[in-house]
């Protein structure tokens, strides 16, 4: 039997950081985000050797491995162990199967688009899949924040493993004691339509790491540090604003709290921006663009820029003179799916 799966990746339009704790503990967390159709896939077949095998095929490396003997590693298959463990150990009543799980993404992790939750949404799918497991979305994207937060105690926050399991847009709720509202939000297809060609997403071509950022970003709100603290406060309500602007196809007030909410994030930790990020965020501005932001973390990985779409070409044009790449990308509807072969 072969299985498979694929997740969506996302951008975090409005709220990102607010779903990370101690802040959404205390104040409730909310984001607004929309996955776009570039995906994390994973694959799933018996392996006859008896042996447990990882690959993974974007870093090119290939494990072999005693099912006894799969620990939490760090290294290049950590997230496919990860899931591996979690599921054995705690949905099969500790049985180890021989299998073979191979995955690949089409973003590098450190993008800010979500690369790494959304490997972990997708390869909880597939295992769901191969060994029948009753999953929902929601209970993929808690067991997914589980793996990556609390097993694999690597730093973030939540949206990324519920906008991967739900897919398309979404406004998100996060309080304490792990409690999530996603809402699902109806767009109209002319709103759909403006909003994919007002927005221009630039990787600037540095991968970096997200821990660091969001370990000061929670620093920052266990020691209640003023400033940052009110920028969360900001940060949340600017994902209500984009909420309703985007409900209401007001584009204008889409540029406008993108922006703000840009300002605002920066306030959360010192290394959210840099010199080739304002740089960038400069040519953009004087090649017609009326918003910029980092996705994710910050530090760099992927910009978003808003723009007239009549402004469209020129901006790309200037922005792929500056060294970068411009990602050809459009909104996704679906969530984490997952599939038999015959």
């Amino acid at each position: 039997m072969i299985v498979r799966s694929r997740a969506p990746l996302r951008l975090g339009l409005a709220g990102g950081g607010t779903d990370v704790s101690p802040f959404s503990d205390e104040h409730g967390g909310f984001v607004m985000n929309v996955t776009i159709d570039k995906y994390a896939y994973a694959t799933i077949t018996a392996s006859d050797s008896g042996m447990v095998e990882f690959d993974s095929l974007d870093s090119q490396c290939h494990e072999r491995m005693v099912p006894d003997e799969v620990t939490l590693a760090p290294g290049p298959t950590q997230l496919i162990r990860g899931v591996y463990l979690r599921v054995a150990d705690r949905l099969l009543g500790g049985r180890r199967p021989p299998v073979r799980i191979r995955a690949h993404s089409d973003a590098p992790p450190g993008s800010g688009l979500g690369s790494s939750s959304t490997m972990v949404v997708t390869l909880v799918a597939a295992f769901a899949e191969y060994f029948s497991l009753a999953l929902g979305e929601y209970e993929i994207a808690q067991l997914a924040f589980d793996i990556e937060r609390k097993d694999l105690e690597l730093s973030g926050g939540k949206q990324d493993q519920y906008a991967a399991a739900f897919g398309g847009f979404n406004f998100m709720e996060f309080y304490a004691a792990d409690r999530v509202i996603v809402n699902p939000l109806r767009i109209k297809d002319w709103v759909w339509i403006e909003l994919e060609s007002s927005l221009v997403l630039y990787f600037t071509g540095v991968s970096r790491s997200s821990a660091a950022i969001i370990d000061e970003q929670a620093r920052n709100a266990r020691e209640k540090r003023i400033d940052s603290l009110e920028a969360m406060f900001q940060l949340k309500e600017e994902a209500v604003q984009m909420k309703e602007a985007v409900l209401l196809g007001d584009l204008p007030r889409f540029a406008r709290v993108m922006q703000a909410g840009w300002e605002a994030k920066k306030r959360m930790a010192n290394s959210i921006s840099n010199p080739m990020i304002d740089e960038l965020e400069a040519l953009a501005f004087r090649n017609g663009a009326h918003a910029a932001k980092v996705s994710g973390a910050g530090g760099g990985g992927f910009m978003m820029f808003v723009c007239d779409p009549a402004e469209r070409v020129g901006l790309v044009r200037a922005l792929a003179g500056a060294g970068g790449q411009i990602l050809d990308a459009h909104f996704s509807s679906s969530g984490a799916c997952s599939w038999k072969v015959n």
